[in-house]
Formats: structure tokens, sequence, C-alpha cells
């Protein structure tokens, strides 16, 4: 390619902007059944990034970097409570663990405290934290934990890694979130998860020298969860390369059910009327040398200059609907 070709190559990010545009012009109607919430969807899309030409952190609003940084770390060093997160003050989780205590409080079984009193508690109070800020089978505990049938663990992340080293040319290396046996009405009652599991399978691919990752996630909230799940796997398809001692190849994210919430469509057009800027780098300390002893402070994110900040309000819908009496 030359520099007049190179200079006309369309800026990746366009990718999402015009998927954006797609399920304004074509997305279908659905209706949560838990909720009542209403979105707009399309079915089975994919966009993908070379980790070469820039970190796919969008530029057309401002991702929350910290947020996607600490909850990527809580995810790959198989933490499940959500202390560590409150104690970096990233509070993306806090309504899945309040959720469960309220269900608490409606027993009987606990005392009826805020959610701003609940979250300082759970910074404040080991004993409290413990008791009430763990949630069952998530990320973290999949990835590295994994509960098989006998009674012993999986860890998931770390057979990956093995494999890939040993293995380069493997068509194997596969992590799963999505245990059925703990999923909406497949799971006993008192065992289904109250939180969706959204970003369920990712597999890594080395060709070339080059590690690519991807994504399928099932179900893909694209003005607020999209481009912060974007962020995510790539930054983990970076640490894997860097860890396994490949150069950074791909980012490829597929969507199963991808849609806008109906109260995110004028924060959605704002977003179409904005041009991306250049991608930020992302560097990793050469002291990183195993998963065990990588921290977020090796993790540096390098000339990331984003308009400014859409907001738009989180909704918690998708959950286990529990059947009335």
């Amino acid at each position: 390619m030359n520099g007049k070709e190179a200079s006309l190559e369309r800026h990746p990010e366009y990718q999402y902007l015009d998927l954006l545009q797609e399920i304004l012009d074509k997305g279908v109607k659905q209706t949560d059944k838990g909720t009542g919430v209403v979105t707009y969807s399309l079915f089975g899309k994919q966009i993908r990034f070379d980790l070469a030409k820039g970190f796919p952190l969008l530029t057309t609003k401002r991702v929350y970097w910290k947020g996607v940084l600490h909850e990527l770390f809580w995810f790959m060093k198989g933490m499940t409570n959500i202390k560590y997160l409150v104690d970096n003050n990233v509070h993306i989780w806090d309504d899945y663990p309040y959720k469960l205590y309220r269900k608490l409080v409606e027993k009987g079984e606990a005392k009826e405290i805020t959610k701003e009193e609940f979250i300082d508690k759970i910074k404040n109070d080991n004993e409290f934290a413990e008791k009430h800020g763990t949630l069952k089978y998530i990320y973290g505990e999949m990835w590295r934990n994994w509960p098989a049938k006998d009674g012993r663990t999986i860890d998931q992340l770390k057979w990956v890694m093995n494999e890939i080293v040993e293995d380069p040319d493997c068509h194997n290396a596969i992590v799963n979130s999505w245990d059925p046996q703990y999923l909406y009405r497949m799971a006993k009652p008192d065992e289904a998860l109250r939180f969706p599991i959204c970003h369920n399978m990712y597999q890594v691919s080395v060709r070339d020298g080059k590690l690519s990752l991807q994504l399928y996630q099932r179900s893909c909230d694209a003005f607020l969860g999209v481009p912060f799940n974007i962020a995510s796997y790539a930054l983990l398809a970076q640490i894997l390369a860097h860890l396994c001692g490949y150069e950074p190849g791909e980012f490829i994210h597929t969507y199963g059910d991808i849609h806008i919430y109906e109260n995110h469509f004028e924060q959605v057009k704002e977003q179409l009327k904005r041009e991306p800027k250049e991608f930020p780098m992302v560097k990793i300390s050469a002291e990183a040398t195993t998963l065990e002893n990588i921290k977020p402070e090796h993790v540096t994110l390098e000339n990331y200059n984003p308009q400014e900040t859409i907001k738009a309000p989180l909704t918690v819908a998708g959950g286990f609907v529990e059947k009335k009496s």
C-alpha cells in the first residue's frame, strides 16, 4: 500500500459506527421479558481490528479506560468479589451483589441499607464484603476455576496460554464462561445466576507469529457495553501476546444479538455525527512475564484523545426471570 492509499484508508472505528447506523435503520423491535425494556436488534454481525494499527479504544466518545483495565484484571486473576473493583473506585458491577442483598432484605434476613451504604460497607468492612460481595460463577471463576463435576477446578486461561506456546498451530484454545447448570431455567432455582453472562466465549489463534483473539458475545448493548467490550478483549489479546511471546494480531468481535436500547437513540445519533480520531497505543512493561506477576500498573495507555463523554442510563436486563407461582 502506498502513502496515498494509506491516507485514504477508512478509519477502523467506522465499523462500529456503521453498525450503530444499521441498527437504527434495520433493527427489529424486541421487549425484554423480565423488565419490559425495549431494544432494536440485529443478529449475527462481526467487526475486526488490526492491533498493530492502534488500540481500538473508541474515540467518538470517551470510553472508561480505568474500568476496562481493572475489570479485565479482576477476570484474569480469577476474582469474583467486587471489593477489588470498589477498592479501585470502579463501580460497574455494584448493582448485581446489591440486587442479591435486596433479596435477603425482602426475606427479613438482612438489614435495610441504601446502595451507597452497601458499597461503603463492601469497601470498609472485610467480613461484610466476604459475605455479600461475591458473585458466584462469574467470569473470573469460570476462566480460572471452572467447577468440574468431580470437585476439582479447571484453569481454562492458563491452559490456553500453555497450549498456544506448546502448539502454536492448535485449534482448541478456547475459554468458555457459559455453564448451563447455573444459567436461566436450566439451573436449579437456588443456583441460577441473577445476572447475565453476555461475553460468553473466546478463542485464541496464532498465525505467522501473531496472536489473535475472537470473542463471541451472545447479547450486546451496542451503545454502552460494546465499546467497553471491544477495549477489554483487545487488551486481553495484547496481554496474552506479550506473556506468550507473540506479536499482537487481530481482535475479532462476533455478535449474537446486538441491540440499541430505545432510551439510547438520541445519544447514538449524537455519536454518529462525530469523526473518529487516531487510535491510542497500549504498552506492556517487560516486567510483566507471567499471568501471576502481571499487574494493572504494567499496562500503559498512550495518546488517547477522544471526544467528550456521551452519557446514557445503564439498563440491567436480560438476567434470570423467576416463574411466578
